[in-house]
């Protein structure tokens, strides 16, 4: 089992996709593959969770839109 890392980011923080955030089939209303964020968006942290088999955290980061998408560390940066 894996120690919980600490989250990085916090519940209301501005962040920025640090890459292009494309679908890989958890926005069953969009083509698989397809854009969903460009990398330089900027966007807001609405709920920080983490990801069960590894114990890394998952951000939802609500975009343009109210584009809600599950990022983790290393594709935001702190805005």
């Amino acid at each position: 089992m894996f120690e919980p890392r600490i989250p990085v980011y916090q519940w209301g923080q501005r962040v920025i996709a640090r890459n292009d955030l494309i679908n890989d089939g958890s926005f069953p209303d969009k083509p698989d593959e397809a854009l969903l964020v460009a990398s330089g968006s900027w966007g807001e942290i609405v709920q920080v969770g983490s990801h069960t088999e590894s114990n890394t955290p998952v951000y939802l980061v609500e975009f343009a839109d109210h584009l809600v998408v599950g990022c983790f560390e290393e594709e935001i940066a702190a805005g």
